[in-house]
């Protein structure tokens, strides 16, 4: 694709309407229809951009688009969004100026995408890094969010904006993001309960019942059926183009990038659930005992629901609809609420609730993408507001809508057409004025503080009495009758009484957009803008999390009686400080147009083109260009960045500047008509003129980057040459020495082979004769051996000979002794056999004598006798091998003999156990008291953790010591020592956490019956006593690490400070001896023991969640704790 090089190159009618020839209206219309029917929808006018909605996406926001406009001239290339983005973003990180984006036009007219384009723009151009890429992220992440609980579809448009959102984007010196402020104004709250025809409710609504899982439905008690919901509109339910469901999934994920908890996703989920189960209530007439009408809720089970999403009892709810306490100095009065109060009741509850939400989204949105440094920022602010609104019905609303569209105008007045011809008579410039509307009749008409709409709308709402919008529009036709702006058929102005289209509750405002017709119903109400006290006070006793939040003023210790002030006096106020933050900034306008009514591509309305074009006042601002002079700059930064073009000015010019840019225009022949002199500024009047000077410049620039480059080029080849010269020289000089070390080496050698040679000759011949000499006297010394070992066997067989005949003698002495000794024996056993024969025939003789004697007695009891003795016999034998085959004494001991008959398998187990028993009171014995205790601290420490806690394996086996410091024996702790009012149960050095890093300080942890103590591991200084009676619970994790968090009751004095997060090796042993401490006394509860990967801290008013994962820290094996922002802190353990 080819890339234009210049504004004026290859275009599509013209880019810059300064440029037009010739100037109407008509042809002004024409340009834009025929750029945008060539998908051309950018156009400018000066610095101004004109931006047509396409309704349809275009392959213009590329990367490579991005890159095309990053650091060009603004007129270098066509028109196009980028260009005025990039334009400001280098002014306000090369100039150091603060800078404003100003969108503006009619709903539907793209001013929402196009702050979308200018931001992603900034985020790709500006610097990279871990840090910079995260706020870009959470910048970008946050319009996700915004838009779907802060836009809706309209008749006009199908994400249309309900609420002004500016944004204040701050970088640091390097032009990098480091944060952000997001203000909003005037949520369209009461679309919350109301829709007109073919419009929807805001986009959360649907994207929660289309996209969210069934368990999580089921959780919010919603059903997915558009139609069970009186708060949904159903005749356009599902939009062309809009997927809910994929919707909801991007700002789950976008709540999770900015920094929301799931907690705190889910408690926002509530409360959008618990508004659609509000719409749902009706109410009944119930007629009392005085004749007043009560009203009562008909179906109680929406009511039920919503209750239980906010945790409010449901009595407490119920009265609030049904009965108003009105509250005046000393008296308190009690009313019933008929059944429209009571519709009128649940409704603004609705929009409160909403409302408040929504602003509660925006502060927790700023809270994390605030800038975290407190160095000088620039700033550059997005105004994203809602466009002029006509529609057939009016109301306040559309009236605070236009309002700010008004006070828009007139900044854009004030900054580009007045400024401008102030400008010019500033810098003496021969110019003639040219007349131009000035809308500031309309919002004095507006805005006044005494004869003002909004303030008589005030007036009216705090006057006593009875106050009704007919009073009100009384009031406005008797002090705006006359201005030439108000239209109303009940005003003194005759004109106005037969003209039927404008109806008697209604009046007409002549707005710069045109006249709108304004019904006066529902002014006065929506400016008051009250909820009931007994809703706030409801409210606010709900246990939800969020609700004491969003109604503070339900407290009943801080009831204030004064009268809040009004929607419109709040908004009046919101967009003076708006105006007032705009004015600081140099401003960049974007005019938004949208082309059809119908959303559709590819159609150009003219007439409605025209409307727009008018009452944005584009042709004054042609008419002001084109009369005025289309860039200016001051003399020293054009002298600075034209000097080359000129001999006489580069490359320094001694004089003043003034003369300096009349020599360098002089010297280029420029036209005189082309240019003017001011006082401070050079004027030139066509931008064809920039061109030529860019252009000369651009050629000056390449001719003087010829010239470094010869010039460059001419030292290179010099400095090459004296170095290859030098070099030449150094490589001969090593080249001659290494040719003689060479040639010296080489006789070297030959003379070492020749003496190698000659020693070899001689050593061998040396061997040879030592090699002689030694086989000869090897000789004799073999022979001498041999004749040495004849002589010795010879011996030893003579004393062989004589040895053998002694052992003979020995043996045959020892056979004798042997026969004789069993002969002997031989005869002993004969005898004592005869003996042991008379034994037993005596034996058996006597046997026979009883039998015969008691064999009467015995016949009778023989089986019931030989049964016991068995028996006996069995019992005897088995405790007998028991008693042999007895196991340990060690109570870990398992093992028990076999049971050796099947009828005494019930003694064998019980003997068992008692023999466990026994030995496990004789165990128990050896125990001294310190042990006992010891052992219980283990037995307790293996109910809390064991199977719990992945780092309890490992402390089974240390002992629990206690005093780890030893505070009465180190002289530095004995002041701390004596400060313990009882005796220290524990004293060990911790590491507390910080959160704001996450890196950890030691101290001392101490602990007795009644307190636990934290102090200065140098100094010994307490920083901290806490009682055991405020800590509610201990937090810890399943992983291997070392964290728990001690938090404190709600409202104790100890809480003021926050939760602690501590560290220890020995956490296994803090743990245990707290939780037994803490349950020791009869005066305070157990404390609570939480073993989750995952839990909330209480640092001051915020709560951080802790959050554990696997993985390899960055410091080695060791646990890492990291800030990943400023609500979670990530604790990195590694895997086992």
């Amino acid at each position: 694709m080819e890339v234009k090089t210049s504004l004026l190159d290859n275009m599509i009618g013209v880019g810059d309407m300064v440029l037009l020839e010739p100037l109407s209206e008509d042809t002004f219309i024409e340009n834009l229809k025929k750029r945008f029917d060539h998908n051309e929808i950018y156009t400018y006018i000066g610095s101004v951009v004109i931006s047509m909605n396409p309704y349809k996406s275009l392959p213009i926001y590329t990367a490579e688009k991005v890159e095309e406009y990053r650091n060009r001239n603004f007129y270098e290339l066509s028109p196009h969004i980028y260009a005025l983005a990039d334009e400001a973003y280098r002014s306000l990180r090369d100039q150091d100026k603060d800078q404003c984006i100003l969108i503006t036009g009619e709903s539907g007219a793209g001013k929402t995408e196009a702050s979308k384009f200018v931001m992603s723009y900034v985020a790709a151009v500006c610097g990279k890094g871990q840090e910079v890429n995260k706020v870009k992220e959470q910048l970008l992440q946050s319009n996700p969010v915004l838009e779907a609980f802060g836009n809706a579809k309209t008749v006009r448009n199908d994400n249309s904006s309900r609420f002004g959102k500016y944004m204040d984007i701050e970088f640091d010196f390097k032009g990098d993001p480091i944060g952000g402020v997001i203000s909003n104004y005037l949520l369209e709250k009461s679309r919350v309960v109301k829709q007109t025809r073919g419009e929807r409710n805001f986009h959360v609504f649907y994207q929660l019942l289309s996209g969210a899982s069934d368990d999580l439905l089921k959780k919010l008690k919603l059903d997915r059926d558009f139609s069970r919901y009186n708060y949904l509109s159903l005749d356009s339910a599902t939009v062309n183009g809009l997927d809910d469901a994929a919707n909801f999934r991007t700002v789950r994920n976008a709540m999770q990038i900015v920094g929301f908890m799931e907690d705190e996703v889910l408690s926002v989920l509530e409360l959008v659930a618990a508004i659609l189960k509000l719409g749902n209530i009706e109410f009944k007439p119930e007629s009392r005992v005085n004749g007043f009408d009560e009203s009562r809720v008909k179906d109680k089970n929406d009511l039920k629901e919503m209750c239980e999403l906010l945790g409010i009892e449901q009595y407490v709810l119920e009265r609030a609809f049904s009965f108003r306490t009105v509250e005046a100095k000393m008296e308190k009065v009690s009313t019933t609420l008929n059944v429209a109060q009571a519709y009128y009741a649940r409704d603004a509850l609705a929009k409160n609730l909403y409302s408040r939400l929504f602003s509660w989204l925006v502060n927790r949105i700023n809270e994390s993408i605030k800038a975290q440094t407190k160095k000088p920022k620039k700033v550059m602010g997005v105004l994203d507001i809602y466009g002029f609104e006509i529609f057939e019905d009016n109301s306040f609303e559309q009236f605070i809508i236009n309002y700010c569209n008004e006070k828009l105008q007139q900044i854009f007045i004030e900054l580009t057409l007045r400024e401008e011809q102030e400008e010019y008579v500033r810098e003496g410039i021969e110019w003639t004025n040219i007349e131009y509307f000035n809308n500031a009749i309309i919002c004095d008409l507006i805005e006044n503080n005494k004869n003002g709409i909004l303030a008589m709308l005030d007036e009216e709402c705090l006057r006593p009495g009875t106050v009704t919008d007919d009073t009100f529009l009384d009031k406005l036709n008797t002090v705006c009758a006359e201005h030439q702006h108000f239209e109303s058929r009940r005003s003194k102005n005759s004109k106005f009484l037969t003209d039927h289209s404008l109806p008697h509750n209604c009046f007409r405002i002549q707005h710069y957009a045109g006249k709108v017709l304004y019904r006066a119903e529902g002014f006065v109400d929506k400016n008051n803008d009250l909820l009931y006290r007994d809703l706030s006070q409801a409210m606010y006793k709900a246990n939800h999390s969020l609700m004491k939040l969003l109604f503070p003023e339900g407290n009943p210790a801080k009831v204030n009686l004064k009268r809040p002030p009004t929607a419109g006096f709040q908004f009046k106020a919101s967009v003076g400080t708006l105006m007032k933050n705009l004015l600081t900034k140099n401003p960049n306008y974007i005019r938004c147009i949208k082309p059809n009514d119908k959303k559709a591509a590819h159609i150009f309305t003219d007439s409605l083109v025209c409307h727009q074009v008018r009452y944005l006042g584009l042709m004054e601002n042609v008419r002001v260009r084109r009369a005025g002079y289309a860039f200016r700059q001051a003399y020293e930064s054009c002298l600075e960045r034209y000097k080359m073009l000129c001999k006489q000015t580069w490359p320094h010019w001694r004089g003043p500047a003034r003369e300096g840019v009349k020599v360098l225009l002089t010297g280029l022949q420029v036209q005189a008509e082309e240019f003017a002199y001011g006082r401070s500024k050079i004027f030139i009047r066509n931008p064809r003129t920039l061109f030529f000077l860019e252009e000369k410049r651009r050629q000056c620039l390449e001719d003087l980057a010829a010239l470094i480059q010869k010039i460059y080029r001419g030292w290179k080849c010099r400095t090459h040459f004296l170095l290859m010269k030098k070099s030449q020289v150094v490589v001969s000089a090593w080249y001659r020495r290494f040719a003689q070390q060479k040639k010296y080496q080489n006789i070297r050698c030959s003379a070492l082979v020749v003496q190698s040679f000659i020693r070899g000759w001689k050593a061998r011949k040396l061997l040879r004769e030592l090699k002689h000499k030694k086989r000869c006297e090897q000789a004799v010394t073999t022979i001498s051996a041999f004749w040495h070992g004849t002589q010795a066997r010879r011996e030893l067989r003579r004393l062989k000979h004589e040895a053998c005949s002694k052992q003979a003698v020995s043996v045959i002495w020892a056979c004798w002794q042997g026969t004789k000794a069993r002969r002997e024996l031989k005869r002993l056993k004969e005898e004592a056999r005869r003996k042991h024969a008379i034994a037993v025939i005596w034996a058996y003789w006597l046997g026979l004598k009883v039998r015969r004697d008691y064999r009467k007695f015995f016949r009778a009891n023989a089986g019931k006798k030989i049964y016991n003795f068995t028996i006996q016999r069995i019992m005897q034998k088995y405790f007998l091998g028991l008693k042999k085959t007895m196991p340990s004494m060690s109570p870990i001991d398992k093992s028990w003999p076999a049971r050796p008959y099947g009828f005494l398998d019930g003694t064998h187990k019980e003997l068992r156990r008692v023999f466990h028993l026994w030995r496990c009171k004789k165990y128990r014995s050896q125990f001294t008291e310190e042990k006992k205790a010891t052992y219980e601290e283990k037995l307790a420490a293996s109910e809390l953790f064991k199977d719990k806690k992945a780092l309890y394996p490992s402390s089974v086996g240390q002992p629990f010591k206690g005093d780890y410091v030893e505070i009465t024996k180190n002289p530095k702790y004995q002041k701390l020592n004596s400060l313990a009012e009882d005796k220290v149960l524990l004293a060990d050095v911790v590491s507390k956490i910080n959160r704001a890093n996450g890196k950890g300080a030691p101290r001392i942890f101490l602990l007795t019956k009644k307190s636990l103590v934290l102090a200065d591991q140098k100094t010994g200084q307490v920083k901290a006593s806490v009682p055991l009676l405020d800590l509610s619970s201990v937090s810890v994790s399943t992983q291997n690490d070392g964290f728990f968090a001690l938090k404190f009751k709600e409202g104790a004095v100890s809480a003021a400070k926050g939760d602690f997060l501590l560290s220890s090796d020995r956490l296994i042993e803090i743990i245990t001896k707290l939780h037994r401490t803490g349950g020791a006394s009869a005066d305070r509860n157990q404390i609570k023991i939480d073993i989750s990967d995952e839990f909330l801290v209480q640092f001051k008013q915020d709560k951080v969640c802790v959050k554990f994962i696997q993985g390899t820290p960055k410091n080695g094996n060791g646990v890492a704790c990291k800030r990943k922002n400023n609500r979670l802190l990530e604790v990195s353990v590694p895997s086992p």
